[in-house]
């Protein structure tokens, strides 16, 4: 199977919204996600070519903010029925070598701090903790933090 990196645009948002209301407990709204389309921010997302089938199926997307020289990860996600089969490796390796493309000299995210999977995956890519937000992310009850990591290219 071949994997194929397509830009986003404001068209594709509406294909990406289902992927996105499946990956995350508290999702963006379309309209935050059609705000961080073009300008400032950056992303791209993964089609496969099915085997047996002539069509491709996207399996994730990310989405990446660009200021003086520093990237931030906005959003990431992968097809829940796509998880486990290293998509989100392909997708944060893309993320890293598009913020250097764009001259970044470091790189910004955050993540939850139950979402020990992401913790790992991102600390295996270089990223190290460098502080919390308390009670960043809204979850079905109350609040958690954010961790937030960074890494230098």
């Amino acid at each position: 199977m071949a994997n194929q990196f397509h830009p986003i645009s404001l068209s594709d948002v509406d294909n990406l919204m289902p992927i996105e209301n499946a990956s995350h407990s508290h999702p963006w709204t379309e309209s935050l996600f059609r705000s961080c389309v073009g300008g400032r921010y950056f992303g791209q997302y993964l089609t496969i070519e099915q085997q047996n089938a002539n069509r491709n199926s996207t399996v994730g997307f990310y989405v990446g903010d660009y200021v003086a020289g520093e990237a931030t990860l906005m959003n990431i996600c992968v097809n829940p029925i796509e998880q486990g089969q290293g998509y989100g490796k392909v997708l944060l390796t893309e993320f890293i070598s598009h913020a250097k493309r764009l001259g970044a000299e470091k790189l910004f995210l955050e993540v939850r701090a139950s979402n020990i999977s992401a913790q790992m995956l991102y600390i295996n890519y270089g990223f190290s903790e460098i502080g919390r937000r308390t009670g960043y992310y809204p979850k079905a009850i109350g609040y958690e933090d954010a961790i937030v990591m960074s890494k230098t290219l």
